[in-house]
């Protein structure tokens, strides 16, 4: 008799042991790092390949751990209770729920679990291989489950924004918690996700401000213009603005210059930039960043002219504006500042109408919105729903504007004041 008791007494301890360790099973397979064990699984290690194959079939792991679990808790407890009624009689009854709820409770879950979720990624490999036999062996009993689950409930199903949204979650959750290096990753990662929200119109160089080439100019001032330009790539137009018919990369242009044998550039070719500049590769203002980022690798292009649904020239996308909305500035040895931009003595800024509102935001830091309108000119117009004379002013999103100088209906000078 005592030692059949014992023997049961034994047993509620591996069961006990058991039910720890579904438990830990179960917090360490969820809570391991799904990169560390991607890039384990990638140099070899068996260990994290099995974590990675448990985690691919979660319906079976989590059912398989859930049968098990349960499966011991309920034979340790109905075993505790015999045993409890052996020696208390039927009093034990109570005795052994108490008992089994307690020791339960701290041993096969709270301590499991915590010390599981502390040290998820070892705990996840060392106890890998056996999971993967007992999943094998519930998992008949889990499918059958999984069968009788779904005819009752529904599956929920997951589209591509909920998961842009769990990553958004998990880059915000990593950058706020970090260093100046975590925040600029942050940053960026936010930012790539952007590509696929944000449209050329919202990042392009407006017409108003992009360095132009006539091709009815003489060729001396053409290469007077292009070499004072910061610019390697210039639209080239005929008769109006709108008429690109071409771009003008400055090394071609320096390479036709010395290969000419004429010495009289003005002469050196009948027609030069028509036979000099590139065809122009044309898109429309809609296409969001990530299609043109790909675009440019596709066609090992760095420069696309920006058009609206009528074919009108808007402005000016290089690779250069789409990577800056990943990386921030990238500035070189030939970069200026934002061109009709100055700061003035009193505080204010002397800004041309034509310039965006993206890149005074950047210059400036500020959050102005560019969802309506393109360039500042056009945000007052808007906003305003007028349009305004010099020296009237108005008041936007915390920012004080004057309008300085106006030509036609066209504001080309305005002064802003930050609050």
């Amino acid at each position: 008799m005592l030692s059949s008791l014992w023997l049961l007494v034994f047993i509620i301890l591996v069961l006990i042991i058991a039910s720890a360790f579904f438990s830990s099973a179960e917090t360490a397979l969820t809570a391991a790092s799904d990169a560390r064990m991607r890039q384990l699984a990638s140099k070899g290690n068996e260990r994290a390949q099995t974590v990675e194959s448990l985690r691919a079939n979660r319906e079976g792991l989590i059912g398989s751990i859930l049968i098990g679990n349960n499966a011991v808790n309920v034979l340790g407890s109905a075993l505790a209770t015999s045993v409890a009624i052996s020696l208390f009689g039927e009093g034990g009854l109570v005795w052994a729920t108490i008992t089994m709820t307690v020791i339960l409770v701290i041993f096969a879950e709270v301590m499991p679990k915590t010390y599981a979720f502390t040290y998820a990624d070892q705990y996840a490999l060392k106890i890998a291989p056996t999971l993967k036999w007992v999943v094998y062996i519930l998992s008949p009993l889990s499918i059958g489950l999984r069968i009788l689950a779904k005819q009752l409930i529904q599956p929920n199903q997951i589209d591509d924004s909920d998961r842009e949204e769990e990553l958004r979650g998990l880059i915000e959750l990593q950058g706020d918690n970090g260093n100046a290096d975590d925040r600029e990753r942050k940053a960026m990662l936010s930012s790539i996700l952007d590509l696929n929200e944000l449209s050329v119109d919202q990042i392009m160089t407006h017409r108003g401000t992009v360095s132009m080439v006539n091709a009815d100019d003489h060729i001396e001032d053409i290469l007077r213009n292009v070499l004072g330009s910061p610019h390697t790539r210039h639209p080239v137009f005929s008769g109006k603005p709108d008429n690109i018919i071409g771009v003008l990369h400055v090394k071609d242009l320096l390479r036709a210059v010395g290969d000419s044998k004429n010495t009289d550039v003005d002469t050196f070719l009948p027609k030069p930039v028509q036979n000099i500049a590139s065809d122009a590769y044309f898109i429309p203002e809609t296409t969001l960043l990530f299609d043109q980022l790909q675009a440019f690798r596709t066609r090992r292009e760095h420069f696309a002219v920006v058009v609206d649904e009528y074919g009108d020239f808007r402005g000016i996308v290089t690779l250069e504006d789409i990577l800056e909305e990943i990386v921030g500035d990238i500035d070189d040895e030939h970069d200026i500042g934002l061109a009709g931009l100055s700061a003035q003595a009193d505080g204010s800024w002397l800004v041309d109408g034509g310039v965006t509102i993206r890149d005074l935001n950047r210059a400036l830091g500020w959050n102005l919105p560019d969802e309506d309108a393109s360039t500042l000119a056009g945000l007052v117009l808007f906003a305003s729903r007028t349009i305004p004379s010099p020296g009237q002013e108005f008041r936007f999103h915390d920012i004080r504007f004057r309008i300085v100088k106006r030509e036609g209906n066209q504001l080309t000078s305005l002064r802003l004041w930050a609050s």
